[in-house]
Order: C-alpha cells, then sequence, then structure tokens
C-alpha cells in the first residue's frame, strides 16, 4: 500500500497563515489533518461530506 498525498491549500506556503490543514484521497474517502501535527490523526469523511463541508466554508467566508 502506497503512502497517500496529503495536500495543502498553496496560500499556506508563505509562511503567514499558520492555521492549515491538509486534505488526502484514502481509498474511497477524503482524510482532513492539521498540518502542524500531521502524526495527531485525521478525519475521514465520504467525498459528498467534504463537499458539503467545503460549500459550507465558502458560504460562511462570502
Amino acid at each position: 500500500m502506497t503512502s497517500p498525498m496529503w495536500l495543502k491549500s498553496s496560500y499556506s506556503s508563505d509562511g503567514t497563515h499558520s492555521q492549515c490543514v491538509e486534505v488526502a484521497q484514502l481509498t474511497d474517502v477524503i482524510g482532513i489533518r492539521d498540518s502542524k501535527d500531521p502524526d495527531s490523526g485525521h478525519l475521514v469523511l465520504s467525498p459528498a461530506e467534504f463537499a458539503n463541508l467545503v460549500l459550507q466554508i465558502k458560504n460562511a467566508i462570502i
């Protein structure tokens, strides 16, 4: 089994945004973890739940 590829937003690469999360495709679910503490575990969401979370975040920001 290969290790998942955890991705972080390009907005967090400049070092000014210390509150970042990473996401990865884990078989048939999406994993979400704290980029500052990747060994502390991760949340697991279905693709539909993840899409809903992203939509809710976008609606809260706008």
